[in-house]
């Protein structure tokens, strides 16, 4: 029986949280019809801009994410600090982006004459949009519905695109956080799609690399901010350097199947992880058959799984032989 969503989200454990939504009826995000022959690679590009204009529109950022054949992958962090220094108008502005809100919260961001009573209103409801702005469901939500509707109405039907239910993973520590964004970023590989993670189109790696060249960060990703950017708050504590170097060897390992060969460089950065070869390459190519629920090691798994109510941490044997090594 699946779990609730606050059995599955817990912000006081971590701001991370892996998200993975597939499709019904073996509708196609992607890719090709090899029955009808009908491409629907287009269909990639709706969902990689509804994603980065969710990114601005909610406190939730994006880390990693990407687009397959019938499932889509993302890797969030939800930013509960910034919501709390936005104004009532700041609040409306960004919900009203998306949503119509109520007559007297238009009344209000049109900066009409309110009296006390409906300006309580108004406060009222920004304290609900606020909450929601910082809520994975309702920005999955924000992006699985306007996404069904183009997809159903160019496909001539109706009912149900996506599954009822998305699949949420807490990622509690370091190790988790980077082992899943390389499995996300890996997938197009992984599936025999991309040959390597540059070729992986509408993937958060590819942006990355090709930012790099530059010697940039894209800014629609959530920052790495590693020794050399200290003085960012927010951000990915790793440097970007070192994910890259890891990414691109996993990727070589997985395309050509050689379990093992990691050079000695990517084994000093896995070193300050303290997560094994071994169980790196296992991490980031059967991530979600190891984890169901949340992912960290033992010590975070128990903690999280005592705020979330949970009679009993699960997982906690995978835990200790892939995020507990030394």
């Amino acid at each position: 029986m699946p779990k609730p969503r606050s059995q599955q989200i817990s912000l006081l454990d971590t701001p991370f949280y892996h998200i993975c939504s597939r499709t019904v009826r073996k509708a196609f995000l992607c890719g090709v019809d090899k029955e009808t022959g009908v491409s629907f690679e287009h269909r990639r590009a709706w969902i990689e801009q509804r994603i980065f204009q969710l990114s601005q529109v909610f406190s939730i950022d994006i880390c990693a994410h990407a687009v397959m054949h019938n499932h889509l992958h993302l890797v969030l962090h939800v930013d509960s600090e910034q919501v709390k220094s936005w104004s009532t108008a700041e609040i409306l502005k960004r919900w009203h982006q998306l949503f119509k809100g109520t007559y007297l919260t238009r009344q209000y961001q049109n900066k009409q004459v309110l009296d006390k009573f409906q300006l309580a209103m108004v406060e009222s409801s920004a304290e609900i949009y606020k909450k929601r702005l910082i809520d994975i469901s309702w920005f999955m939500r924000s992006l699985n519905e306007p996404i069904a509707r183009q997809a159903n109405k160019e496909d001539k039907c109706t009912g149900h695109f996506w599954e009822g239910r998305f699949k949420s993973q807490a990622l509690l520590d370091e190790g988790a956080l980077l082992s899943c964004m390389a499995y996300v970023d890996l997938n197009p590989v992984r599936a025999r799609i991309s040959d390597t993670p540059e070729q992986s189109d509408f993937t958060s790696i590819q942006l990355r690399i090709k930012a790099a060249i530059t010697g940039k960060q894209p800014t629609s990703l959530l920052a790495f901010t590693g020794n050399e950017q200290q003085h960012k708050k927010v951000g990915i504590s790793f440097s970007l350097k070192d994910y890259l170097t890891l990414v691109d060897e996993t990727g070589r390992i997985v395309r050509d199947d050689k379990r093992g060969a990691i050079s000695a460089k990517a084994e000093n950065i896995l070193a300050r992880l303290h997560i094994s070869n071994e169980s790196w390459l296992k991490l980031t190519t059967e991530f979600e058959c190891i984890f169901t629920g949340a992912v960290g090691t033992a010590e975070h798994l128990c903690e999280f799984s005592e705020h979330v109510g949970l009679q009993r941490a699960h997982g906690i044997a995978n835990a200790q032989a892939c995020l507990n090594t030394a």
